[in-house]
Formats: C-alpha cells, sequence, structure tokens
C-alpha cells in the first residue's frame, strides 16, 4: 500500500482527491509590505488559491509576518508561500511565518565552485552537510506547521548533480530525490515536490519520472507542475499547456502555477482553464486524430470550437499526447473547416519538432527582478522574432539566469536596478548595461557574431 501523502497548507489541503489548484507568484518588494498585500488582494480576487512571494533576505522573510497580518485586518487568509534558493537562514526565518516554504535543492547548500569532477568522499560530505541544515529547518516548520517544497529547476542543479547525471531529467529526479530522502528519514513528510523546466519535453519526462518511482517505492508526495521560464502571449501558454495539461490528463499533478512574464494576475485564468479540461486526477481517453502519411507522416486534429483559447490548450495537449515517441514532425490544426497554421507553428517549436522563428525563454517578473522585465521581453521579442532558430534568454536576475539559459544562444539578464548583463551562450559580454540601451546592444553584439538576418530572408 503507498504512502499517500496530503499537505496542509494553512487552509489548504493538496495531494489525494482534493482540488487540484492553481497558484501564482507576486512580482512586488517583499519588503513593501502594502504593495505585496495589494496584489496578494488582487490574485485572490482572481482565483489563486497559494501565493508566494520571493525571500532574498532576512529581512524580507520576517516581512511576512506583516503582510499576513495586514491580510488578516483585510479579511484575506490565503497560504503564504516563501521562495528562497540561496541561504538556509533565509529559510529558517522564512519558515516562522511562512505556510510553506520553497527550497531549491541545486544552490540551497551546494555552493557554485567551478568543479566538474567530485569524488564519492565530498558526495558524502556534502550529504551529511545537506542533512544537518534540514534537520534545523525541519524543526522550525514541526513548531510552526509549515510545510517545504522541494523545488528543482533544470537550470540550476547542483555541481555534484550535474557530474553523476548531466543536465537531464534524471539528474532533476535524483536531486528531488537526496532531499526526499533526507525529510523521509527525519521522519518530515509535510513535502510538496516540483521538477521545472523551460523545455517542455524536460520538464514532462522529469515529472513522469518522479510520479512513477514515488509509486514504486511506496510513497507518493504532491507534485506541483509549472513549466518555467515559458515566456508571455501565445507561446508561452502553448508550453504551458502541452506540458502542465499533458501530464494533467496522465492523472499528474496536485497543484499548478503557469508562469507568464505578464501581470500575474493573468496566469490564474488560464490555469484554472487547464484544471478545468484535464484535472480529473485520472487518465483521460487518447484523442482522436486523423493521419497522413504522405511523405512524412502528419497529425491532423480536427476541432469545431469558436473558443480560440480553448483551441490553443486542446490542441497543444492532444499533440503532445499523441507524440509523446517523438516520431511525428508535422501537425495540421482545422477549426471549423478552416486550417489554423501559425497555432500548428507554435505547437512545433514549443516541443523542439521545428522552428518557424526564434525562440524565447524569459522568467516570469518576480520581486527580485530589478528591471521592467515584461516591457523588455516585448522589445526584444519586436525586434528579433524573425531570427529562426535563434534561442534568445530574457532572464530577470541570476538566480537561475545562467543554468536555465544555458543552451540559448544569447542571454539578456537582469543585473540590478534597471540594468543588464549581456551573453553569447555562457560568456558575458556585456556588464551593466543600462535596460534603455540593451536591446540594440543585444542587436549589435547578434550582428557582431554573424547571426543577424534581414527580416525578409
Amino acid at each position: 500500500m503507498i504512502e499517500n501523502h496530503i499537505v496542509k497548507i494553512a487552509n489548504i489541503e493538496i495531494g489525494g482527491q482534493n482540488p487540484i489548484v492553481a497558484q501564482s507568484m507576486t512580482n512586488t518588494n517583499t519588503l513593501d509590505t502594502q504593495a505585496s498585500v495589494n496584489q496578494i488582494i488582487e490574485l485572490v480576487n482572481a482565483g489563486s488559491k497559494i501565493v508566494r512571494l520571493t525571500c532574498r533576505s532576512i529581512k524580507e522573510a520576517e516581512n511576512l509576518k506583516n503582510i499576513k497580518e495586514l491580510l488578516i485586518k483585510n479579511e484575506i487568509r490565503i497560504p503564504l508561500v516563501a521562495d528562497t534558493h540561496f541561504s538556509p537562514a533565509v529559510a529558517e526565518a522564512a519558515a516562522v511565518y511562512a505556510d510553506k516554504v520553497r527550497i531549491n535543492p541545486g544552490n540551497y547548500i551546494d555552493k557554485r565552485r567551478q568543479k566538474s569532477k567530485f569524488t564519492e568522499e565530498e558526495h558524502k560530505e556534502e550529504l551529511i552537510k545537506i542533512r544537518g541544515k534540514l534537520g534545523r529547518l525541519i524543526e522550525i516548520c514541526e513548531e510552526n506547521s509549515t510545510a517545504v517544497r522541494i523545488g528543482v529547476n533544470h537550470g540550476s542543479l547542483s555541481e555534484r548533480m550535474l557530474f553523476r547525471y548531466g543536465n537531464t531529467a534524471r539528474g532533476m529526479y535524483e536531486s528531488a530525490m537526496e532531499f526526499i530522502k533526507i525529510f523521509r528519514e527525519l521522519n518530515f513528510h509535510n513535502l510538496v515536490i516540483s521538477l521545472k523546466a523551460s523545455y517542455v519535453p524536460t520538464m514532462m519526462e522529469a515529472n513522469k519520472l518522479l510520479h512513477d518511482e514515488m509509486h514504486k517505492k511506496g510513497f507518493y508526495y504532491p507534485i506541483h507542475l509549472g513549466v518555467t521560464e515559458a515566456g508571455d502571449g501565445e507561446e508561452a501558454r502553448v508550453k504551458s499547456a502541452a506540458g502542465i495539461g499533458s501530464l494533467l490528463a496522465e492523472g499528474i499533478g496536485d497543484t499548478i502555477r503557469v508562469s507568464l512574464t505578464e501581470n500575474p494576475i493573468e496566469e490564474i485564468p488560464f490555469a484554472d482553464k487547464l484544471i478545468e479540461i484535464y484535472g480529473k486526477r485520472q487518465t483521460l481517453p487518447m484523442p482522436y486524430y486523423e493521419l497522413n502519411r504522405t511523405s512524412k507522416p502528419q497529425i491532423i486534429l480536427k476541432y469545431n470550437s469558436h473558443d480560440e483559447e480553448e483551441l490553443l490548450i486542446n490542441s497543444s495537449v492532444d499533440f503532445t499526447r499523441l507524440n509523446e515517441s517523438g516520431l511525428y514532425k508535422k501537425l495540421k490544426i482545422i477549426t471549423n473547416g478552416e486550417p489554423k497554421n501559425e497555432l500548428s507553428d507554435i505547437i512545433l517549436q514549443a516541443l523542439g519538432i521545428k522552428y518557424s522563428k526564434a525562440e524565447f525563454i524569459a522568467c516570469p517578473s518576480c520581486g527580485r527582478t530589478l528591471f521592467n522585465i515584461i516591457d523588455e521581453l516585448k522589445k526584444v521579442k519586436q525586434k528579433t522574432s524573425h531570427l529562426k532558430g535563434l534561442k534568445i534568454a530574457v532572464m530577470g536576475c541570476i538566480v537561475n539566469g545562467i543554468g536555465e539559459m544555458a543552451d540559448a544562444d544569447y542571454g539578456y539578464v537582469g543585473a540590478g536596478a534597471g540594468k543588464v548583463n549581456l551573453y553569447k551562450q555562457k560568456q558575458i559580454i556585456s556588464k551593466n548595461i543600462n535596460e534603455s540601451l540593451a536591446v540594440d546592444e543585444l542587436i549589435k553584439i547578434i550582428k557582431e557574431n554573424g547571426d543577424w538576418k534581414l527580416e525578409t530572408e
């Protein structure tokens, strides 16, 4: 019999047969109590059931107390999650006030030392350090009824994991399992697990592996689904539907976040739609399709829908599920007798099958972002979308920046208040560029490297 752990986060329970819930994250300064409370109220009104705030420092972690108190004065009771990364001390401070603390195994203990090899002894020493730090966090969480999310990001695996498994879905799973094992040994089970990547196939592979392996091991913790750094607009919604929706359709997932480089309020309606259609907590029947066997095999999906968002969601999920093997390289979508060629192209690109324009990796804005990433992404896309096959990362900060944009050709990364660093792959080219000049500087670097094309080419 499987240990199926239901996790309580303040007044919400997730896991088991509890409803799948949508959540989001503020993009305010967590030290700005009023601004954070105002945005949380907006998110609650939009339907968010859980809200996460960035906590870079102990001061930010401690200010969660003031945010909570002001929310209660406004008769708002919603679980608050502290997003912590590099400092166990910040996580421990946040655990006193937050209802859940997110920690990232890739940077919670392991420090970047530019090492490419680790001995077995070094590996064991690191695990001893991790166990010691987690033991203290667990004590605080138990005292305050605080849950923990083990949040692994594809772009920030520890150097130890990269040495053992490479930058792979397996590495993501093993990174989470290392921490799960320690929590279990210390008899702490109020855990939620997330494995996120910006590349949809990697995100899906990692989560299926996690889901299957937990069942094999005889225990199950709730899974938080998300495609990180999905960007904005149709492209981001296709990636999110393909990754999150397809897993929900397989009965995987207990809470979801649709990460958009937009106002966070926009994330909730789309997330709710995914849950409404696919959040049935069971494997749904495979969709109907036709197959054109001339030239390369082509899947043909036909719909009778006048709802553009529903069409986007259904076609993204249907093709992703039908093409799990990666056999099909062509897609045709027809609705009400009319072909939807642009949508077909966006789906093929989201799954890494065929690139018809530039690919953008962009994180959602959060309190760590010190420049206007929403507007900057629009500017970058406007000037570079025609660069077919080029991959450009627009990142708010360095937390996941270098790793998550590891396979990008160029990177546009927040470096401070109104400042941007520009990268050619992992190599920094220009530092601390004023954001008003950064897009033109990026184009200059692309041209100097011979990757610029005219839009008519």
